[in-house]
Order: C-alpha cells, then structure tokens, then sequence
C-alpha cells in the first residue's frame, strides 16, 4: 500500500484529506508543518507529499525546496 505524507497547520484539513486518501487505498501519515513533514519523510516509505504552501515554523514551500536540494 502506497503512503502519503498530507502536511497542514489545519488539523481539520489533514483529517479530511486523509479520510479521503484512506477511502481510496492509501497509508496516510499526517504532520502539523514542515519541521513535522520532514522528520516524517526522515523515517522513508513515503509515496507522495500534499502540503499547504503556508504554515509556521516552515512552509510547505521551504520544505519542498529542503527535499529538493536532499531528495534521501
């Protein structure tokens, strides 16, 4: 089974998008921002990510940009 990575300040969003991912067949990890996305990318298995562009403490952006410079 695929796992996705759903990144967002909004513990609501991350619930919705994550019941929906799980409906459809797929692992869902879950982090608060991009400090958590990249600690749980750090663990590996991940798929794919969905994140919000704006959060605290990083972006969505910042953290895509920190996986692109280091995609391990």
């Amino acid at each position: 089974m695929k796992r996705i990575l759903v990144v967002d300040d909004s513990a609501t969003v991350r619930q919705q998008v994550g019941m929906t991912l799980t409906q459809a067949g797929y692992e869902v990890t879950e982090a608060g921002d991009g400090v958590e996305g990249l600690a749980a990318l750090e663990k590996g298995g991940i798929a794919m990510v969905i994140c919000d562009a704006n959060m605290p403490r990083m972006s969505g952006l910042d953290m895509l940009e920190k996986i692109e410079r280091d995609p391990s």
